[in-house]
């Protein structure tokens, strides 16, 4: 069973005149367990839209999403959400901020410990975690963002922009921290973003959705192995393409391509 399934989802929002404006047409997607996939496309079509129905923080019109057997009906500890502010409690340390998730929980100090100490040396924020956010980087502070989420094994991680925010060399470092998480956890992933390389170099699967109100416009498999180079021909021409139908807005509803 899919680890994600987005099923005939629709979301219609009024305009200040109360009149309907769909802003999703219908989405279908299923995401695999383990499997890493961006959605892209022009600005105002909807993929933070979807991410945060999918996140249970927005609610579909119609249709219906799963994680795995359960229905979405809400924020839960099984959907894990990075946006592009770490959205860190300015107040507290690191250590504090990652491990806020499992104090609510009341999960016992000692596990909290062993897990606080995985991720600061996954997320390489050792010796950071007695700092606060004022004293990091952007960088810094999205990593510690991911930490706090993945701290609390959920079943997917959803991904709006993370990166959108730092500078290119740190979004490069980023992106590879990412893959070599990914690569580790085998985490399901589910990741929206503006930058087709990024997708390309990230990616099991890209999703392309068209031009508001949004359907599925074309599916790009990436059949490249990790690690990957960002100047690899293979990659490079996948992101042409992608820029090329994004341009042309050519609807192709629920096909495949694949290099």
């Amino acid at each position: 069973m899919p680890k994600i399934q987005i099923k005939n989802v629709n979301k219609t929002y009024e305009d200040p005149d109360g009149n309907p404006v769909d802003a999703i047409d219908i989405i279908n997607l299923d995401i695999e367990d383990g499997e890493f996939v961006s959605i892209v496309g022009p600005s105002g079509c909807g993929k933070s839209t979807l991410v945060e129905i999918v996140a249970g923080l927005q609610k579909q019109t119609k249709g219906e999403v799963f994680i795995g057997d359960n229905p979405v009906t809400g924020p839960s500890r099984e959907i894990g959400v990075v946006f592009q502010d770490a959205a860190l409690f300015p107040w507290k340390t690191v250590k504090k901020n990652i491990l806020y998730g499992m104090e609510i929980a009341r999960i016992p100090e000692s596990e909290q410990e062993e897990k606080l100490q995985q991720y600061l040396d996954l997320m390489n924020l050792k010796g950071f975690e007695n700092k606060y956010p004022s004293q990091l980087s952007g960088g810094m502070r999205q990593r510690a963002g991911i930490a706090r989420a993945l701290i609390m094994n959920p079943k997917v991680t959803l991904m709006d922009e993370p990166f959108s925010a730092v500078d290119h060399l740190t979004k490069c470092t980023l992106q590879e921290e990412l893959v070599r998480i990914h690569q580790k956890e085998k985490k399901t992933v589910l990741f929206v973003t503006h930058d087709i390389n990024e997708a390309v170099f990230l990616s099991d699967r890209v999703i392309l959705l068209s031009p508001r109100p949004s359907v599925i416009q074309k599916e790009y498999r990436i059949n490249a192995p990790h690690p990957r180079s960002r100047t690899d021909d293979y990659l490079v021409h996948v992101a042409s393409e992608i820029v090329a139908d994004i341009s042309r807005g050519a609807i192709t509803q629920d096909s495949d391509y694949i290099i």
